[in-house]
Order: C-alpha cells, then structure tokens, then sequence
C-alpha cells in the first residue's frame, strides 16, 4: 500500500535561490535538504524549466538579488522576473519567505508552509500563482513594506517560484513534492550595527602518533552563531599550547561561508604535529569579516571558546620505559659482576689465611747437615754419656 504524503516541509530544492537567474528543470528531485527521505521523481510527460531574477517593469536588469537598505516603516516597490523555459506553459506556485543558514553553512529559505516572520512577511505579491505561457517570462511586481518597530541590521529572505509534483521514495511511497528556484532578498534596516560571532560547543580531541619522534593530532569541532544584526563570514582559528603556554602553535581552518543574524553553523578545525605535553589548552576564535566588501567600523571583536583535553605521550613514555629498563638492567649486571668480584677475593683471602694458620701450628724445623733439626740442638747427635774432667789429670767415670 503506498502512501500519499504532502512533503511541505521537506521540499525539493534545484538551485536554492543560489543562482537568481538559473533555469530549474523539473527531472528528477533533490535530496530534501531538510532530512526527509530522498524522493525520485517519476518520468514527466515534458520537461519543464524555469528560472527567477531580479527585474524591473521593462525587463532583467544584472542585479544577483534583491537588495535593499531601508529605514523602520519605509515602502518600496520592485519587480521579480519569472521567466518559463519550457515549451509548454507553467503554473507556478510565488511566494515570499525568510531565509536560514543552516547547519553546514547554505543560504536555504523556510518551507512553503512555515511561517515567515521577518522579511518573508513584509513582502506583499499580487497573486499566489502565476500561469507563465511557454518561453515567456512576467515581471512582476511586489512591495516591501519595513515595519516601524523592525530591529536595525541585516534581514534576509527570498522570492520562491515553485512547482508541485509527485515522486516516489526509497520505500516505494507515493510523496508530494515541492520544486522551487528563487531569488534572495537582502536588506538592511537603518540604526546601530551589532557586527557579533560567537564561538559555542567547543568539543576537542587529541589523537597520538604510533611514531615516538611526531606529535599527535587536535581536532576541534564547535558551533559559530551569529549574535549579531549584520550578516557575516569568518576566518576560524585554533590554537593549542601545554601547561604554562608552552609549545603554543595556531593554524587557520576554512574561511566560513555566510552566517545570517541568528544563523549558526558547525565548523572543524584540525592541527597536526602537537607535542603530547600530557595537559593540554585548545582556544577556538573566529574573527568576524563583512559580506560584499562591506566596511565595519570599529572591527568586530573575535569571539572565542576554550577548553582542556589530556594528551599522555604513550609511545614516548614506552621507549622511556625500555630506556629506564636497558639502564637498569645494565648496572644490575655490573653490581653482579663487582659482587662476585669482592666473592672471589674474600674466598682467595681466606684460603690465604687458612693456610698461613695451618703453617703457625706445627714446629720450626731446619736442617743441619741435610738432617732436620729442631731450635736449639747443636748439631750433634744425642748420647747418654756423661764425661766430666778431673783437673788432676784424672778422669772419672
């Protein structure tokens, strides 16, 4: 069973209002930017093609969009120019709506079934659908009336021709679709300019290097918005440093496309090569720059974010380890060999003295006459006899 869905909300765009005079051929849709299921539209009978610009009573005159600078309660009429391509005639759907920024940075315009609130709604067409003969084009007219209490500062919008049709989804449902071109509306309220970025959701991470002798990778991912009343793009900067400011380094990320006031996008930021000094600070800033070669005076002030993210050296600290433990096992192998040293001498020493103890026990012997002889003895050998002498002349025994 296939279902009949109205996709108001997740419309078809072919050229966003990105490119006011471009032609849109109603082929296949699309993806809606807005999430909804990606819709394929069905073969049509014949082509139909479109374009939207800038215009005046006598036809296109150059201008990219709508521009306009107005003070609170100011009325102006313009002309928009719908010009149909194709080879049969075309009822399209016009209306005016506000524009957003989303959030990959893209100039998009609210559903045909939001409500405008700002500039979409101070725009007054004399009909909500046109009929457009085949390789014609109407120039149209509309007011703009800028209400008294309008905030100062910039305000965005579009001027959307739209055709329905219907496709079929990735699941085979039978949906609405909405295909539409425009052209933007840009215009700015007269009083004080509050040129402001601001730097939210500051997530940081720190990816290590198998390779002890290179640094590690930050990356960095947080949400600019525009808190200001100026529509504006920005340069993005992350700076990374260690504990006291050391090793501090910065790069530059990708300029920022248009942010309108209260739009917000999400950005990345990467740097590579960053010494993993355990403890880290990651500042996110985004300097402020003006759109179409405005002038801001005083220059907007950067906005800016930080936060702490842990950056432990592993492979640093694992050649530390086998470094600590090659020494270690180095002077364990010298005092081994130095104790089994003093071992040796202690044993060569006491066997010395072992031996010289054994020498002291027994008696002192000498030789006399290649005969041993103990201290004392005469040389002679021992006789019993017993000889004294008369000093008569007469000997007794």
């Amino acid at each position: 069973m296939r279902l009949i869905a109205s996709l108001a909300t997740g419309i078809a765009l072919l050229g966003v209002v990105l490119a006011p005079s471009a032609a849109v051929r109603a082929a296949p849709a699309s993806p809606s930017p807005t999430g909804q299921p990606e819709a394929s539209t069905s073969p049509a009978p014949a082509a139909a093609t479109w374009g939207v610009a800038p215009s005046s009573a006598r036809g296109p005159n150059g201008r990219p969009a709508f521009s306009y600078k107005l003070d609170p309660g100011a009325t102006l009429t313009d002309y928009v120019g719908v010009t149909n391509h194709s080879s049969r005639p075309l009822t399209l759907n016009l209306y005016a709506n506000d524009a957003v920024t989303t959030t990959q940075g893209g100039f998009d315009l609210l559903a045909a079934d939001q409500q405008s609130t700002d500039v979409g709604s101070w725009v007054r067409l004399p009909q909500r659908t046109v009929t457009i003969p085949s390789t014609s084009r109407l120039d149209i007219p509309f007011t703009l009336t800028v209400p008294q209490n309008a905030t100062p500062g910039d305000h965005a919008g579009g001027i959307v021709a739209s055709l329905a049709g219907t496709a079929v989804d990735a699941q085979g449902n039978q949906v609405a679709v909405d295909h539409r071109v425009g052209a933007r509306i840009y215009l700015r309220v007269t009083g004080e300019l509050q040129p402001t970025l601001t730097v939210e959701k500051l997530r940081v991470r720190h990816s290590g290097s198998l390779n002890p002798l290179a640094g590690g990778k930050v990356t960095a991912t947080f949400t600019v918005r525009n808190t200001g009343n100026v529509r504006l793009s920005g340069q993005p900067v992350l700076g990374v440093a260690g504990p006291f400011g050391l090793a501090r380094n910065s790069v530059d990320g990708a300029a920022l496309p248009e942010i309108l006031p209260g739009g917000e996008l999400t950005t990345t930021v990467t740097m590579s090569d960053v010494p993993p000094l355990f403890r880290l600070t990651a500042d996110a800033t985004v300097r402020p720059a003006a759109m179409d070669d405005q002038v801001l005076d005083p220059p907007p002030q950067a906005g800016s974010a930080q936060a702490a993210l842990w950056a432990v050296p592993w492979p640093q600290l694992a050649v530390l380890a086998l470094l600590a433990f090659a020494v270690w096992a180095l002077v364990a192998s010298r005092r081994r060999r130095a104790a089994q040293l003093a071992r040796a001498v202690a044993a060569a020493r006491a066997e010395g003295r072992t031996q010289a103890g054994r020498s002291s026990d027994g008696p002192d012997t000498t030789e006399v006459d290649g005969r041993p002889s103990t201290a004392g003895d005469s040389g002679s050998a021992p006789d019993d006899s017993h000889t004294t002498f008369d000093p008569t002349g007469k000997d007794e025994k």
